[in-house]
Parts: structure tokens; C-alpha cells; sequence
């Protein structure tokens, strides 16, 4: 991960135009998902949010006003794409796991095997944006065993989003005898932010 030369500019540019935007997007009307090109861009879409807006808001509570500073150090900020990278990828499977379960058990939906059609086609998409290619492996091999064990009628009901919240908790490139003092608080951060989603795709969802 060494190898990325990240400056401020780069996330302000980047990375932080979803956590600048997300308030005001919430004020435009959206439009049902009607079908699986439009779930996957959900998918895409609202996986980089929560990882971005968790992760970017932990660490400036964690830092405080030398938050900006930070920024100016390579080696910290190749932590903070490493952990960007690993916790979206998480995400991801987070919430295609959840919509597929839910449009089964609510929805009477059948096509449960796209979903691992869906989690491809958004990582091949995110090699353009230089996804690492071992966290992208690692996320197919993950998935692959998730989709082993899951039970599609009960999954979405299940605690489907614990996984990207641990995540956040084990890569957010902050000490560990800090985390673990924050760890209530970070995990309750994710899984409110995966409340947000889950409402707009249970009031979007028209397949």
C-alpha cells in the first residue's frame, strides 16, 4: 500500500465529495429501483458512503484539531487507503447480501444467485478506481464463504451489516488502546448509518 502517494487534496477531492454531499443529497427525490442495474448502482453507491463517512468522521473525532495534519504524512495516509479499501469491500458484501435476502423473504424474489453477479461486476468496476487487487481477491473469497452459510429468508433480519462495522473497528488506522475504548460508539456509528440505507431501499425497492 506504500507505493499510493495520498495527499489532503486527494480525499478533499475524491473521496470527502460524498461526506461533503451526503446532507444536501438527501433532499433530492430518488427513484425506485426497478431493476438489477439500478440495485447494483444502490449497492455501489451507498456501500462507499457509509464506508467513507464512518471511517473519515471517526478519525476526525479521534484527531481533533490536528485532524488536518494528518493528511500531510504518506505513511498515515496509506493506512487510511488501505482501511477505506478493506472496510468498502466488507460493505458491500454487507449490502448486497441484505437487499438480495430481503427482495426473497419480502419480495418473493427468486434470483438470489445474481447477487454474487452484482458483487463482481461493482469490484471489477473498482479496479479502474485502484482497488487494491489483494483486498479484491480477499473480498471474493469472503463472499463466496458468506454465501456458503447464508439462510436468504432470515438473513436481512439477522444483524446482516455487523460485519462491515467490525471492520471500520479492526482497520480505522487508529491505536489500539483507543479503539477500544471507542468501540461501542464506533460500531453503533455504522450500524446507524446502515439504518439510513436500509430505510431508502425498503421505500425504493419496486421490483
Amino acid at each position: 500500500m506504500g507505493k499510493y502517494k495520498l495527499t489532503w487534496k486527494d480525499l478533499t477531492l475524491k473521496d470527502f465529495k460524498i461526506y461533503i454531499f451526503a446532507l444536501f443529497k438527501a433532499f433530492v427525490p430518488k427513484k425506485k429501483l426497478t431493476n438489477l442495474d439500478e440495485l447494483e448502482n444502490f449497492i455501489q453507491s451507498k456501500s462507499a458512503w457509509v464506508s467513507q463517512v464512518t471511517l473519515y468522521s471517526y478519525l476526525k473525532t479521534r484527531m481533533g484539531t490536528r485532524y488536518v495534519l494528518h493528511f500531510e504524512n504518506d505513511k498515515f495516509m496509506s493506512s487510511v487507503n488501505q482501511a477505506k479499501w478493506n472496510i468498502y469491500s466488507v460493505a458491500i458484501q454487507d449490502l448486497t447480501l441484505f437487499t438480495f435476502s430481503y427482495l426473497k423473504a419480502n419480495l418473493n424474489y427468486s434470483q438470489v444467485e445474481k447477487s454474487k453477479e452484482i458483487f463482481l461486476k461493482i469490484l471489477d468496476d473498482e479496479i479502474s478506481n485502484k482497488m487494491p487487487l489483494d483486498i479484491i481477491e480477499e473480498a471474493k473469497k469472503n463472499f463466496d464463504e458468506r454465501l456458503n452459510k447464508i439462510n436468504w429468508d432470515t438473513h436481512f433480519n439477522d444483524l446482516p451489516f455487523n460485519p462491515s462495522a467490525l471492520s471500520l473497528y479492526k482497520w480505522a488506522p487508529i491505536a489500539e488502546e483507543l479503539k477500544t475504548l471507542d468501540r461501542k460508539i464506533v460500531l453503533n456509528s455504522v450500524i446507524l448509518k446502515w439504518d439510513v440505507v436500509k430505510k431508502e431501499f425498503k421505500e425504493r425497492v419496486k421490483f
